[in-house]
């Protein structure tokens, strides 16, 4: 009976182990760790600071007017288009490296909002600004996009209307050697083939239901 019972003990054991190594197929790595054993924990890093310059408000117009760069005919049109708000865009910035972030500046007219120029000022060491770009052009507008100052013109026909351009020049700067230079230049041609349909579609009629008696006769049908 003694060598009965403990035959019989293996075998309970020997089963026991043959379900825990069969579940899901992995076995026992299908648990997770034993409870005695430390959960290792993933600690989030901070990211690392100072890698993006801080940005300093700037009054942008009062930079635009004291800028001997600014050309007369904007400088002229500088003024408020409702109340106290002037047609100013301002974006902030790094581009250029510098230890506070650049600032450009879109100006446009009060009577159609079309840009006439953009400016990028940098911020040097003693807090002033000094303007390292400048484009005076109809409908121009500057953009930071990944660090690169990113610059779209609209290109106007001899008879294209203000709200038709006939299509735009993007061109990508990057700032080396103390000044923007360009790295990459994108025109667009914009289609005309759409021009002039309005009204000249046809015409769509109401659908009609069916007339029964019309319907095809179908096999086995009386």
């Amino acid at each position: 009976m003694a060598a009965g019972g403990t035959a019989l003990a293996g075998l309970v054991a020997f089963g026991l182990f043959s379900v825990g190594c069969s579940t899901g197929g992995t076995g026992t790595r299908d648990e997770g760790p034993a409870g005695s054993q430390p959960v290792a924990q993933i600690t989030q890093q901070p990211s690392p600071s100072g890698t993006t310059p801080p940005v300093r408000r700037v009054d942008a117009v009062r930079l635009l007017k004291s800028d001997p760069k600014v050309g007369e005919r904007v400088r002229e049109g500088l003024k408020p288009c409702a109340g106290k708000a002037y047609p100013v865009d301002t974006s902030y910035g790094s581009m250029t490296g510098g230890r506070t972030a650049d600032v450009v500046v879109n100006v446009m007219s009060c009577a159609d909002s079309v840009s006439v120029g953009t400016y990028v000022y940098r911020a040097d060491d003693d807090g002033s600004y000094k303007n390292v770009f400048a484009a005076e052009v109809p409908a121009v507008y500057g953009t930071i996009d990944r660090g690169d100052l990113v610059v779209t013109t609209q290109v106007y026909g001899s008879k294209d209307p203000l709200a038709s351009p006939s299509g735009s020049e993007v061109v990508t700067y990057r700032w080396a050697s103390d000044r923007f230079t360009e790295h990459d230049r994108v025109h667009n041609d914009f289609s005309r083939a759409v021009e002039g349909t309005d009204g000249e579609l046809p015409v769509q009629t109401e659908p009609v239901a069916p007339d029964p008696a019309d319907e095809p006769a179908q096999p086995g049908r009386n």
